[in-house]
């Protein structure tokens, strides 16, 4: 699991029908990416340190240096 800070981790619940919990990513504490991540949580606004398990994923945001520069291609657009 690698993430960029603003990426959003979203943890489903191991409960049929219990709420999954998602939060962004506003720090890492490696420079690959890999975990732990400091989250904060949608539902509290809340910041914590988390060691995401199996039942976690990252939902990656588009970052402005991964953008594509320059002009684009024709039929691309």
């Amino acid at each position: 699991m690698h993430a960029h800070v603003g990426d959003q981790l979203i943890v489903e619940s191991p409960t049929t029908g219990a709420t999954r919990r998602d939060g962004e990513i506003v720090a890492l504490h490696h420079d690959d990416g890999t975990p732990p991540y400091d989250v904060r949580w949608s539902d509290s606004d809340r910041v914590s340190l988390v060691f995401p398990g199996p039942d976690a994923h990252i939902h990656h945001i588009e970052h402005a240096s991964e953008r594509p520069r320059g002009p684009m291609a024709p039929g691309h657009r």
